[in-house]
């Protein structure tokens, strides 16, 4: 009789965990979709039109759309596969997780590239098409592809030096210290991450400092400038998130100690979903150039889907 009741319950509970493992997945793919869909759109207009093509202020943008595509997508890949089979393979596990280093690593760097441009933009006017050139902008953009995989690079050598064959060959929960777990590897990612984002926010600063000073110096309003610098910070913050999940996360359980799976996925969609669904609208949206285009873009759809079902 009691083998009887703890297998119902048992089952009970197996089906509201089954139950609420599907809405989280449906609700994280939705909200994949949406946002990739908005980024492919930004993606298209900009390989549409060669004023856009040809333009670094565009071509460093649409390459930070572009990266915070495939970290959305890994993000959420990883999110189904922990929700449907918890752990799998180590080397796949591995593979996912260096994709993803590598374009959380990136992130602060194309801001930080964006802010430079503006400023040399405001600051030296005259200079700017010298200076921020089709060519030195995918030199700069190859730069920010080689620190982004740097970090990465001494994770995979130490994996493979300290740890035995097999484990290569076992399933893991798929988490960066289930995988990379060596007491180093942390260090050494703790002062590469103060290093990238310190860097970065010394340059965003000057930038606006700079910025600043140039308009007061030539009595004009650079507020756009000035602006685009607070919005670049306010996106830096937002991909701080994930430095913060941890913090985030306890700080949520503290205040909610009952719901502890409802708390792992609202930290899941502030640190991974809500910084790259803001960004297409900070950078693309507000741009006007850019709006016109995407607006163009959009009309012409419309259009297309109106003459389509007109057809039919």
């Amino acid at each position: 009789m009691n083998f009887s009741v703890d297998t119902n319950t048992s089952i009970v509970l197996l089906r509201e965990s089954l139950k609420s493992a599907l809405t989280r997945n449906i609700i994280v793919v939705t909200l994949c979709i949406i946002i990739s869909y908005i980024n492919g759109v930004m993606v298209h207009t900009f390989l549409r039109h060669e004023i856009l093509n040809e333009d670094p202020r565009y071509m460093l943008f649409i390459h930070m759309v572009f990266n915070d595509i495939i970290q959305l997508m890994i993000a959420v890949m990883l999110h189904v596969l922990s929700n449907v089979f918890y752990t799998i393979n180590v080397s796949f596990c591995c593979l996912l997780l260096m994709i993803a280093i590598f374009c959380t690593q990136s992130t602060p760097l194309y801001l930080a590239s964006m802010a430079i441009e503006c400023y040399i933009a405001v600051c030296y006017p005259l200079r700017h098409a010298q200076i921020c050139t089709v060519r030195r902008t995918y030199v700069l953009i190859a730069l920010i592809c080689t620190l982004g995989a740097l970090p990465v690079l001494p994770d995979l050598i130490v994996l493979l030096a300290m740890d035995p064959l097999n484990f290569f060959h076992s399933t893991v929960l798929c988490i960066r210290e289930t995988v990379f777990k060596h007491p180093i590897l942390q260090k050494k990612k703790d002062i590469i991450d103060m290093l990238f984002l310190v860097s970065v926010w010394c340059i965003l600063i000057y930038s606006y400092l700079r910025i600043v000073m140039a308009a007061k110096a030539a009595k004009s309003d650079s507020q756009k400038a000035r602006n685009t610098i607070i919005l670049h910070a306010v996106q830096l913050l937002m991909s701080m998130l994930t430095y913060l999940a941890t913090t985030i996360n306890n700080a949520l359980l503290y205040m909610f100690p009952k719901y502890i799976l409802e708390v792992k996925f609202t930290t899941y969609l502030i640190v991974q979903i809500l910084p790259r669904f803001f960004s297409p609208f900070i950078y693309g949206v507000r741009d006007q150039t850019f709006r016109k285009y995407l607006r163009k873009y959009l009309c012409n759809i419309t259009v297309h889907n109106r003459d389509v079902s007109k057809s039919i």
